[in-house]
C-alpha cells in the first residue's frame, strides 16, 4: 500500500528532515534580507544646514546624541521610531508634531498674519498644504539636508524643549524628573531625535511613503496608514484561521498515539554530587523573581501617578532606571533557571555524574556576580554616574538587552561554561535522546544568538534603525525562536520522563513544533520592523503566523493532563504534581500570551496604531512569564522534588499551589486592565493622531483601570513570596519524614 506524502512528513524522519530543510530555507532567507537591509536603512547626513548656509547640526551631533540617548536610557522612559516603553512620549512623534504646530504658527503669521488658532477652516486648509509641501520637500540623505527658516527656527525652539525636558525637569508628571544630563548633552539627543523625526516624515526616495511608511498617524500633514496593510491584516486573519484548523487536525490524526503504555523513564533513589550542588540555586532563583515583581509593582505605581514618588524619590530610582532592572531581573532569573533543569537532567541521562562536580559551585559564583554586579551596573549608568564607562559596566539603553557590554560577555561566557558542563556529559549517554538534545543546543543557539545584540562589540551602532534590528534579532529571535526551540524540548522531556507521554508521541510533536517554529517565527521577526526605518515589504513577511507555534505543546499538554487524571483515579503514584503544574501552565500560558494576546497586537493595522501603547504590555507579560518563567519555575521545584525523595523528606504541597494559583490568576487579570487601556490609546491615535495617544492626560482618563491593577499586582507579588518561602522552607527546614 503507497502511502501518501502526508503520511510520510508526519513521520519522526520526515518532521525531522522537513525541520531542517524549512530551518535551512528561513536562515538563509533571513540572512539575504539582512544583507539587503544595510542598503534601505535611513541615512544619517553628513550635515543639516539652513538655507542661510548655518550648521544646524552634523552626523556626529546624531550620533552623539544617540549614545548619550543610550547612557541615559530614556528607551525605558519613552519610545524613539515606535520602540522603547511606555510612559513617556514616543520621542520622534512628539518632536515632529510640536514642529508641525511651530510651522503651523510660522506659515500663519507670515501668511495672513496671525497664529493658526485664530485662522478660519479655509486659511487652515492653504496653511496645511504649505506645510506639507515643506515637509515632504525635505530629502534626507547622506550627504547635506537644506532647512527652510521656519524649519531651522523649529529645530532651535524644539532643542530647547527637549533640554527643558530632560534637564529641567520639565516632564515630571510624565514620570522623567530631569537633572541626570548637562544642557549640552540633551541638545545632541534633540540632534538625534530630529534625524528620527527625518525618518519618519520625509519621503522614501523613488515612494509616495516615508521612511517609516508612513508611521505615525499625523492628521496636521495627513500621514495615514497605507491601504495595503489593512490588505495584509485581512489575509493574515483569513490564513490564520485556516491553519489553526489544519494543526489541530493533524496533531490529533498523526502525532498522537494513545495505545502505547506510559511509565516514569527514571527511578530517584540518589541526588549525584553535582545535583546536590544545585540546591542552592533554588532560593537565588526565587528571590530574584520576588525583586523582579516588587520593581514591576514600582514602576506601575509610577505610570499610574508618573508625577509623584512612590517609597523611594525618583530622583533617586528613576522609572527609566526601574524598569531595565525589572526586564533583566526577569531574564536572569528564568535563565538561572534552565541552567539549574539542563543540570539536573545531564546525570540521569548520562547514568554518571560529573568528574569536576565543584564547576557547578563556579556556575553559581560567576551567575551571582554577574546578577548583582549588572543590576548595580544598570541603576549607576542610568543616573549618570558612570560618564566614561557606561558602555562597558553601566547599561547601554537598548530596551530589553540593557546590560553593559562587559557583563554582556560574561554573561555569554557563563551560558557556554554551562553547555560546556551539560554537553560534555550527555555526549557519553548509551543512547542518543532527541529531546535533551533539542534542549542542550536550543539553549546553546540562545548564547550564540545575544552576540547578535552585541555588533559592533566596542562601541555603539551608529544607525538607529540598524542598531534596532540586530537588537530585535537578540529579542524576537530569543523568545519566538531559541526560546520556543526550548520550551518544545523541555516539556516533551519532561512529559516523558514523567510518565504521562509517550517517547514517540512527544517525539513527533517536538519535531512538529520545531518545524512551526522555524517556519513562523524566523522571519516573523519582521512585524518588528517596518516602522522604524525599514522598507514596506517586511510587513508581509512578519504577520501573526508565530501565534500558530504553542499551539501543538498545549494540546500536547491536554493529553498529558488528561493521563495524569487517570493516573490519580487509578490511585497510582505521582510525585511531581507540582512541577506538571508548572509545565502545564507554562504551555497554556504561551498559548494565551504568544498566540492569542500575539493576534491582538501583531496584524499591521493593529500594530500601526497601538504599537508603543499599553496594549502590547498583556503580550509580553503573560508570554515571558508563562512561556518561560514557569520552565524555569518547573525546573526549581523538580530540583527542590527530587531532593526531598532522595532523602526522605517531609513534602507539602498546599503553599505551593496557593503560589502557583495566585501567580497564574494574578497574570491574567493583569492582562486586562491593559487591554483596555491600550484599546483606549488606540483609539485615541486612530481619531486624534498618534501624539495625543501618548499623553498622560490620554491615560489618566482610565485612571480606575490604572488603579485597578492594584490587584494582580498584589496576587502577583504574594504569590512570589509564597514560592521563595516554600522553597527554601523544602530546601533547608524540611525534616525527615516518618511512616
Amino acid at each position: 500500500m503507497k502511502t501518501s506524502f502526508l503520511d510520510r512528513f508526519m513521520t519522526r524522519k520526515g518532521l525531522y528532515t522537513s525541520f531542517w530543510i524549512i530551518a535551512i530555507f528561513m536562515v538563509t532567507a533571513l540572512i539575504y534580507f539582512t544583507a539587503y537591509m544595510h542598503k534601505e536603512v535611513p541615512p544619517i547626513p553628513k550635515e543639516v544646514k539652513s538655507e542661510s548656509g548655518e550648521v544646524i547640526y552634523t552626523y556626529n551631533d546624531v550620533v552623539q546624541g544617540k549614545a548619550y540617548f543610550q547612557e541615559f536610557d530614556l528607551m525605558d522612559w519613552g519610545t524613539f521610531l515606535g520602540m522603547g516603553a511606555y510612559l513617556g512620549p514616543d520621542l520622534t512623534a512628539e518632536h515632529l508634531h510640536l514642529r508641525l504646530k511651530y510651522l503651523y504658527d510660522f506659515y500663519a503669521r507670515e501668511k495672513f498674519g496671525k497664529p493658526a488658532k485664530n485662522l478660519t477652516d479655509e486659511e487652515k486648509v492653504q496653511i496645511k498644504e504649505i506645510v506639507k509641501k515643506d515637509i515632504k520637500s525635505i530629502q534626507l540623505n547622506e550627504n547635506t539636508v537644506i532647512y527652510k527658516k521656519a524649519d531651522a527656527e523649529a529645530f532651535k525652539h524644539l532643542q530647547q524643549y527637549w533640554v527643558d525636558v530632560l534637564v529641567n525637569g520639565a516632564a515630571k508628571d510624565r514620570g522623567y524628573p530631569g537633572g541626570f544630563m548637562s544642557s549640552k548633552q540633551a541638545k545632541e539627543i534633540a540632534a538625534f531625535i530630529d534625524w528620527g523625526n527625518l525618518a519618519a516624515s520625509s519621503l522614501r526616495p523613488g515612494t509616495d511613503r516615508t521612511w517609516t511608511n508612513n508611521w505615525p498617524y499625523e492628521p496636521l500633514i495627513d500621514q495615514n496608514i497605507l491601504w495595503s496593510n489593512n490588505v495584509v491584516s485581512l489575509w493574515e486573519f483569513l490564513i490564520l484561521w485556516a491553519l489553526t484548523i489544519i494543526v489541530i487536525y493533524l496533531f490529533y490524526e498523526y502525532l498522537l498515539n494513545k495505545e502505547e503504555k506510559l511509565e516514569p523513564t527514571f527511578k530517584i533513589d540518589k541526588l549525584y554530587k553535582s545535583q546536590k550542588k544545585l540546591l542552592k540555586y533554588v532560593p537565588i532563583v526565587a528571590l530574584l523573581f520576588v525583586v523582579q515583581l516588587f520593581l514591576g509593582g514600582y514602576i506601575t505605581h509610577l505610570t499610574t501617578e508618573p508625577g509623584k514618588d512612590f517609597l523611594i524619590s525618583q530622583s533617586i530610582l528613576p522609572y527609566n532606571a526601574a524598569r531595565p532592572m525589572h526586564t533583566q531581573l526577569a531574564i536572569l532569573w528564568v535563565a538561572v533557571g534552565w541552567l539549574v533543569g539542563g543540570l539536573l537532567i545531564a546525570p540521569w541521562v548520562a547514568g554518571k555524574d560529573h568528574k569536576m562536580p565543584w564547576l557547578v559551585d563556579v556556575l553559581w559564583a560567576a551567575l551571582v556576580f554577574v546578577g548583582v554586579g549588572s543590576i548595580i551596573g544598570i541603576w549607576l549608568g542610568t543616573t549618570g554616574q558612570l560618564p566614561d564607562s557606561w558602555f562597558w559596566f553601566g547599561n547601554e539603553g537598548r530596551e530589553l538587552i540593557n546590560l553593559g557590554r562587559f557583563w554582556d560577555i560574561l554573561l555569554v561566557v557563563g551560558l557556554v561554561f554551562w553547555f560546556l558542563l551539560v554537553f560534555t556529559l550527555i555526549k557519553k549517554a548509551a543512547k542518543n535522546n532527541s529531546l535533551v538534545s533539542t534542549i542542550i543546543w536550543a539553549a546553546f543557539a540562545i548564547a550564540t544568538l545575544y552576540i547578535a545584540g552585541m555588533m559592533p562589540i566596542n562601541k555603539i551602532e551608529p544607525n538607529f534603525t540598524v542598531d534596532d534590528y540586530y537588537r530585535w534579532w537578540v529579542i524576537h529571535l530569543w523568545v519566538e525562536l531559541t526560546f520556543e526551540l526550548f520550551a518544545a524540548g523541555v516539556l516533551a522531556y519532561m512529559t516523558v520522563t514523567l510518565g504521562l507521554i509517550s517517547y514517540k508521541t512527544a517525539e513527533r510533536v517536538m519535531f512538529f513544533e520545531l518545524f512551526l517554529v522555524m517556519l513562523s517565527g524566523t522571519l516573523g521577526v519582521a512585524h518588528h520592523y517596518w516602522w522604524q526605518g525599514l522598507d514596506n515589504y517586511w510587513i508581509a513577511m512578519g504577520g501573526i503566523f508565530s501565534s500558530l507555534e504553542p499551539l501543538p505543546l498545549a494540546l500536547m499538554m491536554v493529553e498529558a493532563m488528561k493521563n495524569q487524571r487517570e493516573k490519580a483515579h487509578s490511585g497510582e503514584n505521582f510525585p511531581f504534581k507540582v512541577t506538571f503544574l508548572w509545565l502545564a501552565g507554562s504551555a497554556f500560558l504561551n498559548w494565551i500570551g504568544a498566540g492569542f494576546l500575539g493576534m491582538v497586537i501583531n496584524t499591521p493595522t493593529m500594530n500601526y496604531y497601538g504599537h508603543g501603547q499599553y496594549i502590547i504590555m498583556p503580550h509580553g507579560h503573560v508570554a515571558l512569564l508563562g512561556a518561560f518563567g514557569y520552565i524555569s519555575l518547573a525546573f526549581i521545584y523538580m530540583t527542590a522534588r527530587t531532593n526531598s525523595i532522595a532523602n526522605n523528606l517531609n513534602w507539602n504541597e498546599k503553599a505551593s499551589r496557593w503560589g502557583f494559583w495566585l501567580l497564574t490568576l494574578g497574570v491574567l487579570i493583569y492582562a486586562i486592565p491593559y487591554l483596555i487601556v491600550g484599546f483606549h490609546q488606540s483609539s485615541v491615535a486612530f481619531h486624534e493622531g498618534y501624539y495625543y495617544s501618548r499623553l498622560h492626560e490620554t491615560i489618566s482618563q482610565m485612571s480606575g483601570w490604572l488603579w485597578f491593577r492594584l490587584l494582580p499586582d498584589t496576587m502577583m507579588i504574594l504569590g512570589g513570596v509564597i514560592i521563595f518561602i516554600d522553597l527554601f522552607a523544602k530546601i533547608y527546614l524540611a525534616k525527615k519524614h516518618v511512616a
